[in-house]
């Protein structure tokens, strides 16, 4: 049986996601349908932030970083280690703990210095990170859900992008970009006020959060047709 803990990191998330969706997504789900289902359930998201439905952003929010994983996986793509080098315990554009971007007008990106025994190593210490990195007090919960969608957009176009030219530069971006959104997930549910692996273990306590199996066996129309 596969199963979040409350000690799971982000690989392990990563890993679970494989063994639950691998099969059925290699089977009916080419990038292009992975891509669109993580904008689809993210979008929603947005919609439950519209409308202050808590739990309805919460749980669009987690089945769009599942699709998001799906792609990592699908691009051998290690998503822990790549948001730790672009976020290692510092703001990736003005290597600040907390960032202070806003306050110091920071036009250019500087370098981060990456200090291992700083690095998180469950998905509840990453989250924290990111809670002291951007304090989800310094912005609106529609500031976060905008600023998620506008790293989502620049996501898919590096994804676009790389599909088109197969070019290593290209795919170095698509794992910067990747980065970029799990800071603003983590920046989402900090302003939710959402305990993250809270959520991710009621819902994958058994495989699948909906068949309850592994491979998942939900299929393509019922996934087409999936409310949330």
């Amino acid at each position: 049986m596969a199963s979040i803990k409350s000690d799971t990191s982000i690989k392990e998330y990563q890993d679970f996601i494989q063994e639950v969706y691998g099969l059925p997504n290699d089977r009916y789900f080419d990038m292009s349908n992975m891509l669109n289902n993580v904008n689809r359930f993210a979008m929603r998201g947005m919609k439950g932030i519209r409308k202050n439905d808590k739990e309805k952003a919460t749980n669009n929010f987690i089945i769009s970083s599942s699709w998001f994983l799906s792609i990592m996986n699908q691009l051998h793509v290690d998503v822990e280690q790549e948001t730790w080098e672009r976020f290692p315990f510092m703001c990736s554009y003005c290597a600040s703990c907390p960032c202070v971007c806003k306050e110091k007008k920071v036009e250019k990106r500087q370098k981060v210095i990456i200090d291992e025994t700083k690095r998180p190593k469950t998905i509840q210490e990453f989250q924290d990170m990111f809670r002291v990195l951007y304090h989800p007090e310094g912005r609106t919960l529609a500031d976060a859900g905008i600023h998620l969608a506008e790293e989502l957009g620049e996501f898919s176009e590096s994804m676009f992008k790389y599909r088109g030219s197969h070019n290593a530069d290209e795919f170095q971006k698509v794992t910067l970009e990747a980065a970029d959104v799990i800071s603003c997930l983590m920046g989402v549910f900090n302003s939710l006020d959402v305990n993250l692996i809270e959520e991710l273990s009621e819902r994958f306590y058994n495989n699948c959060h909906v068949c309850h199996k592994a491979p998942c066996s939900c299929s393509f129309i019922f996934v087409t047709e999936f409310k949330s």
